[in-house]
């Protein structure tokens, strides 16, 4: 059965099998929109991460510990549509998975503890978001144990999690309930007790999870949570994993501000301490050896270069500090080829006041997924109207808005070029020739000024006119294709029957053509774009199912990380409902599909290169 199929039975699993999101519909878009300035608003007068210090703070501890290796899974961006959600949480439920690596099958056991790093639902944070988008399917992929069970670091994993900007997106209220309440979520076990969290891994190992909130400064309670339980008890040599809600260091290529949230974090928490009575700070000895966050939907990583090398080549050192994004936990496919091959951190152009002169040179090592030039492809059918992926086709509610504001602005173009005859049966005036004529000219005018807008800003890039020219040319598509379903309109002979019967036909003529060619303009907006908003919406308005993945690491024993990023190219879609242990559980309904090694096991020194 497909997921709709599951419909029906969400009073037996428990909740409601999702679709994908569709972004560019008018509707959810206009929602989110409005949650997302109140979120502004609100954590601008009321910061939820101020209100936490309240409540029971110290080192979160799992809710067991193995022996031996400790294994991990990292998943972000989860929480949207159930076939991707869903496959991704079976795989993650999984008691082992076996892959190929590059000196054979590889045998990787599921995590002790899964780290959800933001994201966990979409479109925005609710309590029924929460249940039928990410608590109900988790739940289902991996049951709680049965009575009897004994309850360890397999039969219970810890699941820790950190929010991120569609968490906050009410205040954080839904997310609080969810992950600090000490529930579990099927099996995995909830321990933290605040959006942030530090956890002792193993002797030299820590892991910390930041909550930035929607990117603004980290608030005092949380600084004094991370001194006071983790900064005064670093060590020499102890190395720091820190789970970050965006990836600042791929963003920092485009805007070197970017990193400084994360800078300042580490520096102040994991580089150096205050001594009382000393006016000068100690060095701890302690690095982040490893950064990891999801926020873009793909897989990438950087790596710090080695202090004796002037180019890539340092990537397979362990000594070297990994940064690794991968937010393919279940949302739309991101775009990889505007990731930046190179980046210092922070950047020489950062506009922090104490920060580390010169930084830290990082490359962009291994594969992507998807791979860069796969990425331009998959960007471009968004506008492709042959494509499933075309942007009318994945939401519909764009396609039916794009009708009606055609319809709107032929009736207008029509009254000021004068081809509406009021009165007369042929509703509309010709002939063909003069009215093609006129909407050339106007079209000709439309696109002049556009070039010259554009043309302007292109020569002023900082002022409003460069903000402007994505409006404009917006508004500039749409009266091109108005002016071609105008011209369409006319040259059909329609009957000579009274106005309002020709209308039946003219009015549905206008606006399925000017669905298609206004959501035609729509999309080459779109692809006109190469940064910014708006070009974030080539892949988002495809809400691309397939190509998810995260990852899986191993604490050893001996001190080393190793992190195996796992990807499914085609998720589930076809399901069968289990109902051998009790409570009815969706399973694929041809096995777990095939998941794939990205790249060979990077491997993560418990010290880094001598500073």
């Amino acid at each position: 059965m497909r997921r709709r199929d599951l419909v029906p039975r969400s009073s037996d699993l428990g909740f409601v099998a999702q679709p994908q999101v569709r972004w560019l519909d008018p509707p959810e878009l206009a929602r989110t929109a409005l949650k997302v300035v109140l979120a502004s608003v609100f954590t601008t007068y009321g910061d939820r991460r101020e209100v936490q210090a309240a409540l029971p703070g110290g080192l979160v501890e799992p809710a067991h510990r193995p022996e031996g290796d400790l294994w991990l899974d990292f998943v972000a961006d989860l929480g949207d549509g159930f076939d991707a959600t869903y496959t991704v949480a079976t795989l993650l439920a999984q008691p082992e998975l076996k892959v190929a690596g590059p000196d054979g099958p590889l045998a990787l056991p599921r995590g002790h503890v899964l780290v959800m790093g933001g994201d966990e639902v979409y479109p925005a944070a609710s309590a029924r978001g929460y249940e039928h988008r990410t608590t109900g399917p988790y739940g289902a992929a991996l049951p709680a144990p049965r009575p009897g069970t004994v309850l360890d670091a397999t039969t219970e994993p810890t699941l820790l999690a950190i929010p991120g900007n569609h968490d906050w997106y009410d205040g954080l209220t839904a997310w609080l309930r969810v992950f600090t309440r000490g529930a579990s979520v099927g099996a995995w076990r909830t321990v933290q007790r605040r959006s942030y969290f530090a956890v002792r891994l193993a002797p030299g190992w820590w892991l910390l999870g930041l909550d930035s909130q929607l990117d603004e400064y980290i608030d005092e309670p949380q600084l004094d949570y991370f001194r006071t339980h983790v900064t005064a008890h670093l060590r020499p040599g102890d190395a720091v994993v820190v789970c970050a809600a965006e990836p600042a260091w791929a963003k920092a290529g485009h805007d070197p501000d970017a990193f400084n949230q994360l800078h300042f974090f580490e520096r102040e928490v994991v580089r150096y301490r205050q001594v009382p009575g000393r006016r000068e700070r100690e060095d701890t000895g302690a690095r982040v050896r490893l950064w990891l966050s999801g926020d873009q939907h793909l897989y990438s990583r950087y790596a710090s270069r080695t202090p004796d090398e002037a180019a890539t080549g340092g990537a397979a050192d362990p000594r070297a500090v990994q940064a690794v994004t991968c937010g393919l936990g279940g949302a739309y496919l991101g775009e990889t080829d505007h990731l930046v091959d190179h980046v210092v951190l922070p950047p020489p152009a950062s506009r922090m006041r104490t920060k580390d002169s010169p930084g830290t040179p990082f490359d962009r090592v291994g594969p992507t997924y998807p791979a860069q030039d796969e990425s331009r492809r998959l960007r471009r059918r968004i506008a492709n109207p042959l494509s499933p992926f075309w942007a009318g086709r994945r939401n519909v509610g764009l396609l039916a808005t794009a009708g009606v504001v055609q319809l709107l602005v032929v009736g207008c173009l029509a009254g000021l070029l004068g081809v509406l005859r009021g009165g007369s049966p042929t509703l509309l005036r010709g002939p063909f020739a003069d009215v093609a004529e006129a909407a050339l000219g106007a079209a000709a005018w439309v696109l002049g000024l556009l070039l010259l807008h554009v043309v302007v800003a292109a020569l002023v890039p900082g002022g409003r006119l460069a903000r402007l020219v994505p409006a404009t040319t917006g508004v500039g598509l749409q009266l091109v294709a108005a002016l071609v379903v105008l011209v369409a309109a006319v040259a059909v002979p329609w009957p000579a029957w009274s106005p309002a019967l020709t209308a039946t036909l003219v009015v549905p003529f206008v606006v399925v053509l000017g669905a298609v060619l206004g959501t035609e303009a729509f999309a080459l907006l779109l692809m006109s774009r190469r940064t910014g908003v708006v070009a974030g919406w080539q892949m988002s308005g495809q809400a691309v199912t397939d190509h998810k993945g995260f990852l899986r690491l191993c604490l050893r024993t001996d001190g080393r990380l190793e992190i195996y990023p796992l990807v499914v190219d085609a998720v589930c879609r076809r399901w069968d409902v289990d109902t051998r242990d009790g409570a009815p559980r969706p399973v694929p309904a041809d096995g777990p599909p095939a998941v794939r090694l990205l790249e060979d096991p990077i491997v993560v020194a418990q010290e880094g290169f001598a500073s």
